[in-house]
């Protein structure tokens, strides 16, 4: 049970090139036992509920994804009493039939991360826990993403495995195709640990890959080049406007 008094009803990360999400919103200063959150929440009112943004890389993209404090940001959205968390990320595709400006309602993780702080349980002092983990996305959250993306006319492919990197280097092509060949769909470098660690604090979590490029490029397409920084960003930000359309459709709904 969440012992601090509810503050926003929904929280929302924002990932690479989505650092706010409302023009007019309350910052609260919050403190974990883990340290702080990569930056002061910033709480809104939209499509009548209250909802919290964090920026998961901090101000100005300060944290690499290795460095990300994502105990400390599952923790702030903990104690302002969130009963769905929303996880928006930059994803590279693994397919062609996946293509850039594109969504994936993701159902699947693949953790190859390592070196992360990935649970709040550093000790068993209470006894063993050991949470299932088989279903990483709540299904009810994405199926109101899909609703929400159908409704703005969004491409939303339904279902995905997203393998989650450690970063901050793009992939090798070797390492893509290995990917690619164990059926995954997008690859990413922040999906874990947040999700196990919204699993923990017992917060519905769901993310939604928006795809900026086809990672080391296609085998079945010599044309396609390899991932750049410059491309993730340059596409994310002109796919920016959906990222905030699918937000505004689903709020209402996530909050009911």
């Amino acid at each position: 049970m969440n012992e601090y008094p509810p503050r926003a009803d929904i929280g929302v990360f924002g990932g690479s090139g989505f650092y706010s999400l409302a023009a007019e919103a309350d910052t609260i200063e919050l403190q974990t036992e883990w340290g702080p959150p990569s930056a002061p929440v910033a709480v809104a009112a939209i499509g009548g509920a209250r909802v919290a943004f964090l920026p998961r890389h901090g101000t100005g993209h300060r944290y690499p994804p290795h460095r990300v404090n994502y105990r400390a940001n599952v923790d702030a959205m903990r104690q302002l009493g969130v009963r769905a968390l929303v996880s928006p990320f930059a994803a590279g595709s693994l397919r062609p039939e996946i293509r850039p400006g594109e969504f994936v309602v993701c159902d699947q993780l693949v953790d190859r991360t390592w070196g992360r702080e990935s649970t709040f349980h550093d000790e068993f002092s209470d006894g063993p826990v050991h949470l299932p983990f088989a279903e990483p996305y709540d299904p009810r959250l994405r199926r109101i993403m899909l609703d929400a993306a159908a409704e703005v006319g969004a491409v939303a492919h339904d279902g995905g495995t997203v393998v989650v990197v450690n970063g901050p280097r793009f992939s090798t092509r070797a390492e893509s195709r290995w990917h690619r060949d164990c059926g995954w769909h997008v690859v990413n470098m922040t999906q874990a640990p947040e999700a196990p660690l919204a699993m923990e604090a017992g917060i519905p979590f769901v993310g939604i890959a928006l795809v900026t490029d086809y990672d080391a490029g296609l085998d079945e397409d010599p044309g396609v080049a390899p991932v750049s920084q410059e491309a993730v960003f340059a596409v994310f930000q002109a796919n920016l406007h959906k990222v905030r359309e699918l937000l505004d459709a689903a709020i209402p709904r996530l909050a009911r």
